[in-house]
């Protein structure tokens, strides 16, 4: 009786989640309820899921990861979740996750050494694993290539020139925003933030916000909006001139600004007081780790994989036509998006909606 009144909770909980526009979700499998960013909810990222379990599971999309903190900490109940390297520790000290058996993470030893070494990530000093590693790549400049000339994109400082006036796109996401504004100002390790800096950064987005045509939610946003011509220079993911590029339009991303790139790592989480199946939610962490999935993660989204294994199994072509075959490059000039501390952090939420609403 107890299984079967977890499944009715669980159904009762997917048919809410489908009817609910805020959250926007997609009810599949209702054993287990992914929080996730969309896009990802594409088949092609856990085919070996479906083939044990006959369908994907029921997601349920969130903008960015504040809004997805704020969700859960309000009593939003999923399975599984999707946060980057500049949230892990404050989801982790905010009692929202629950540490991971990696005994069940069949490819846990194959994930990329660099990535695990990084303090504090995916591993606390106790040697408790909370966050298993899975994408990773940039967000850059990136421009149409027949309306803007490559010579007048060789700084960030581009995207607050006046010539691009209400042509300019940035992602409505205070990580990314901030990572810019930090490059920009010459600011490469924005953990050190001073009070002096945070300012100069802000006065800066305020400078891009007189530009910005749009603040884009979603991969599928922006590559709309540049192939369609609505923007002509974008701080974009690695996907975003991928898919563009694919479809035919002439949209390019310089890795070679001046000022340098942003690099980040994004993974996955299991939720405390998960409501689903702690099978499934092995079944979901193992599928995504699989060789195929990295293939179609850097091929059709231009991103990299954590998993050192499925990514030495690809073409060394298709490794070095997506930056990837040279990971000292590919970090080069970068600010990694590494957790800043929580007043900071703080401060950064409230001046970004500061600066987005015209102030």
């Amino acid at each position: 009786m107890r299984a079967f009144n977890g499944k009715i909770a669980r159904l009762a909980l997917a048919a809410a989640l489908s009817a609910s526009a805020a959250t926007n979700a997609l009810a599949e499998d209702t054993d287990l309820i992914v929080f996730d960013w969309s896009g990802y909810e594409l088949p092609e990222f856990h085919p070996g899921y479906i083939a044990k379990n006959g369908d994907s599971p029921t997601y349920a999309f969130f903008g960015d990861e504040e809004e997805a903190f704020q969700k859960i900490r309000a009593g939003f109940k999923a399975d599984l979740s999707h946060p980057c390297s500049q949230s892990v520790v404050k989801w982790r000290e905010a009692g929202l996750l629950q540490p991971l058996d990696t005994s069940k993470i069949e490819g846990w030893n194959d994930l990329n050494p660099g990535i695990m070494a990084m303090k504090d990530l995916a591993m606390t000093a106790d040697g408790t694993a909370w966050f298993m590693p899975w994408d990773w790549g940039n967000t850059l400049l990136t421009y149409n290539s027949e309306k803007v000339d490559e010579k007048e994109v060789q700084s960030l400082k581009a995207f607050a020139d006046p010539k691009f006036k209400d042509r300019v796109s940035i992602g409505d996401n205070v990580d990314d925003a901030y990572a810019l504004a930090s490059l920009a100002i010459g600011l490469k390790d924005w953990t050190q933030m001073t009070d002096a800096q945070f300012a100069e950064a802000s006065a800066f987005l305020r400078e891009v916000h007189e530009n910005v045509r749009l603040y884009w939610a979603d991969t599928t946003e922006i590559v709309q909006a540049m192939s369609g011509g609505e923007v002509d220079l974008a701080w974009a993911w690695n996907d975003a001139a991928v898919q563009a590029a694919a479809s035919g339009a002439p949209i390019k991303s310089n890795r070679d600004a001046a000022e340098g790139l942003s690099t980040w790592v994004c993974g996955y989480v299991r939720l405390k007081d998960a409501p689903g199946s702690e099978e499934k939610a092995y079944d979901y962490l193992n599928a995504i780790s699989a060789p195929e999935v990295a293939t179609f993660l850097i091929t059709d989204w231009g991103y990299g994989h954590a998993n050192a294994k499925s990514m030495a199994g690809i073409d060394p072509k298709v490794l070095a036509e997506k930056g990837y075959d040279d990971v000292e490059k590919f970090v080069d000039k970068t600010l990694f998006q590494s957790p800043v501390p929580t007043e900071l952090k703080q401060k950064m939420i409230a001046e970004f909606e500061k600066i987005k609403a015209g102030y």
